[in-house]
């Protein structure tokens, strides 16, 4: 036989080196950027937008239904918009508890997404990443309760290697702790709350709002605004009373109420 070395034959430390190199270089790469088109919101990203090959997570504000919808459906509006005619989204997820109507309503009908099931978060976190290897997907989104840094890790190097966005949807496993306070090794990481709507000069109920924290990201700073929620495009508008508005650093709206 040849005498190939492989990185099995390695001494640890230099697989250790090796994998190191190899984690470097994927979390370096950028995909294509996918903005917002909102100048407030994409002038404060340090990419202008999200990486189109890189892991994103997103939270809800608190355990509430109401946050957790509006989680949701940040992330379903994100999906739709990288959902081009004609290509898929895969949702995977261990109980699937989506509404359906809801997610058409940001413009993530159900001919646009693939749903996948798994027992428990590990499965999920298996399918999602075979799906992003895959590359044939617009966009691979995952629920789960728990994921070390290990499972981040992969799940960018998945995201780099088969050139697809993940959006990973933390869900809350306890009422007091975030579970953003986890380390990751995602490139943005959201916190998604519910705002009171604008008061109709009519009886009904106004366009949803959103209170929307970028809490970290990789060559930028934290900040918070308060948005409209999504249309049935998928986009995000600023309210018409704070459009000219500057946006406020992540904790802000907090210290002054």
């Amino acid at each position: 036989m040849p005498a190939l070395s492989s990185l099995t034959d390695r001494p640890r430390a230099e697989q250790l080196a090796a994998l190191r190199a190899e984690v470097a270089h994927a979390e370096g790469a950028r995909g294509p950027v996918l903005a917002f088109g909102l100048g407030a919101l994409d002038g404060r990203l340090a990419d202008r937008g999200l990486d189109g090959a890189g892991l994103h997570e997103i939270a809800a504000a608190s355990s509430a239904l109401s946050d957790d919808a509006a989680a949701t459906l940040f992330a379903a509006g994100i999906a739709a918009r990288l959902a081009a005619p004609g290509s898929s989204v895969l949702w995977a997820l261990t109980r699937f508890d989506l509404y359906a109507p809801g997610l058409e309503q940001v413009g993530l009908g159900p001919d646009r997404i693939l749903y996948a099931q798994g027992r428990k978060d590990s499965e999920v976190l298996a399918l999602a990443e075979e799906g992003l290897r895959d590359g044939a997907l617009a966009c691979v989104v995952a629920e789960v309760k728990a994921a070390d840094q290990t499972a981040t890790r992969r799940l960018q190097l998945a995201a780099s290697e088969g050139r697809t966005p993940m959006l990973l949807y933390r869900r809350h496993r306890t009422r007091e702790r975030c579970p953003l306070t986890a380390p990751s090794a995602a490139r943005t990481r959201w916190r998604i709350g519910c705002a009171p709507s604008a008061p109709l000069p009519y009886p009904g109920v106004g366009r949803g709002r959103w209170s929307v924290e970028l809490v970290r990201q990789r060559g930028g700073n934290p900040f918070s605004l308060e948005l409209e929620a999504c249309d049935d495009t998928g986009c995000l508008a600023l309210p018409a009373a704070v459009a000219d508005r500057a946006p406020a650093p992540v904790g802000a709206a907090r210290r002054a109420a």
